[in-house]
């Protein structure tokens, strides 16, 4: 067995000395940050939360900054673009201003291929629809006719439309509401009951659309110039479409998202913030108190919120048709609170535990101070991620009780009345219903997706972990 020598290592001077310039000195993996700055770090990193909170800025900027850049008066009606869609043509012709009309001249021939000669006299326009027929057969008696007008086409069995009319005369006009589509026009001879006979004509026309030259001038379509009958210009422009009244859905949709947001961010502000002072209370006092403090947040859970609205309406005097924003308001304030109060409550007694505020009620700090300087800020993640959370329920509260009419009432404009508005009519001008219900859903998603960004960015959990 070879013996083994051994030497022990004495350092040296040379052992001490500096780095060399040229060599680089070991880097810190990771720089220190405060608990706020690494939140945002890791909030940075979630790219759906970070989209969502850009989104959420947008929709504010488009609500606020929106009635100065679009200046259309939300309330204006264009009555002639009445339920047009987004991209829908816009040219109009220049037309004679309407002269009454006294039935047709003694020259007038009549078409031979229906039972009375239903004809078009002049031109279909939007301004007026001039009908005129020969009449009954002339073996029987003539006891009048019935006018009638459809959108579609009629088969077999099918109702006539919308009754017009019903008159002696052989001769009708038609000036109701008439929008450049096609319509089906319909007369029906009666006997001497006024019992519709099986003698009918049926004529199709497509409405053409004009405008005078008056009229053209009023609404500020002559700015390049003088204009002529015959000439074709082009209507005021509706990015996206007007309403069935001809009110510009953009300038509703701007003028209604100030309402629903309004409605959606700053009620969960103060109902949070009233959960927030409850639970801590609640939560720090401990005890009888606490339990007491809970039951009565759990008969707050218990009461109906359609019926306090309701109830609320009554006492502020909001009669029916009128706006019903600050019961809304009230309603939630008082009702909701429970939920952010329990969670609040929850952090609270588990704060209260810790080391550092034993110390401060040993040094003799009061109980405020404890509350308000210490317990509150560490559970200020958990408020924040309550407030994102909640807003996409208040919006969607605001939107509900604006669809069954005790929300926001007509004229004022708000997503969810324009969603009521618009299921009206959802299967002739579908994009009544589909942007305001698409702003509603955006706004919700994009919250949705903040608060869950939120609630992992500020957990001090998913820090250790990394």
């Amino acid at each position: 067995m070879s013996e083994q020598t051994s030497t022990s290592w004495q350092p040296s001077a040379s052992d001490f000395a500096p780095k060399p310039k040229h060599q680089t000195a070991d880097a810190i993996t990771r720089p220190a940050m405060s608990y706020w700055q690494d939140a945002w770090r890791r909030l940075k990193e979630n790219k759906r939360a970070l989209f969502s909170l850009y989104l959420i800025i947008g929709l504010v900027t488009f609500t606020l900054a929106g009635p100065y850049l679009w200046t259309i008066d939300p309330s204006a009606q264009d009555l002639d673009q009445i339920g047009m869609a987004p991209g829908a043509d816009r040219n109009v012709t220049i037309a004679p201003a309407y002269q009454p009309w006294y039935g047709p001249t003694d020259d007038q021939t009549y078409a031979n291929d229906n039972a009375l000669g239903l004809t078009l006299v002049g031109n279909a326009t939007s301004q007026a629809v001039r009908l005129a027929w020969r009449g009954n057969d002339y073996d029987q008696a003539d006891y009048g006719y019935k006018i009638y007008r459809t959108l579609f086409p009629l088969d077999a069995g099918d109702a006539f439309g919308l009754p017009l009319m019903e008159s002696k005369n052989h001769y009708f006009e038609d000036r109701l509401d008439l929008q450049p589509t096609d319509y089906y026009y319909t007369v029906v001879a009666l006997d001497s009951q006024g019992v519709e006979t099986d003698q009918f004509a049926t004529l199709k026309l497509t409405v053409k659309r004009v405008i005078t030259v008056l009229e053209a001038q009023q609404r500020g379509l002559t700015k390049n110039g003088p204009v002529a009958e015959g000439e074709q210009i082009k209507l005021a422009l509706h990015p996206f479409g007007t309403d069935y009244l001809g009110r510009d859905m953009l300038a509703r949709l701007i003028y209604g998202g100030q309402v629903s947001l309004f409605i959606g961010i700053f009620a969960p502000l103060l109902y949070v913030l009233l959960g927030v002072i409850y639970g801590s209370i609640a939560g720090f006092m401990g005890g009888a108190v606490d339990q007491l403090m809970m039951r009565f947040a759990d008969f707050a859970v218990a009461l109906p919120f359609l019926l306090f609205m309701i109830l609320l309406k009554v006492i502020f005097g909001i009669g029916p048709g009128e706006s019903g924003v600050l019961p809304m308001l009230v309603a939630m304030v008082i009702l909701l609170w429970p939920a952010p109060a329990r969670l609040v409550r929850g952090q609270i007694l588990q704060i209260r535990e810790e080391g550092y505020v034993s110390a401060s009620q040993l040094l003799g700090a009061k109980t405020n101070y404890l509350v308000f300087r210490h317990m509150i800020p560490n559970t200020m993640g958990v408020i924040l991620v309550t407030i994102t959370f909640q807003v996409p329920s208040a919006i969607f509260t605001e939107a509900f009780l604006s669809f069954i009419g005790m929300g926001v009432a007509p004229p004022t404009p708000s997503w969810g009345s324009m969603c009521n508005d618009g299921i009206k009519s959802m299967l002739t001008r579908p994009h009544e219903l589909f942007f305001p219900a698409l702003f509603i859903s955006i706004t919700v998603l994009a919250f949705n997706l903040l608060g869950d960004g939120l609630r992992d960015a500020l957990d001090a959990r998913m820090r250790n972990r990394e």
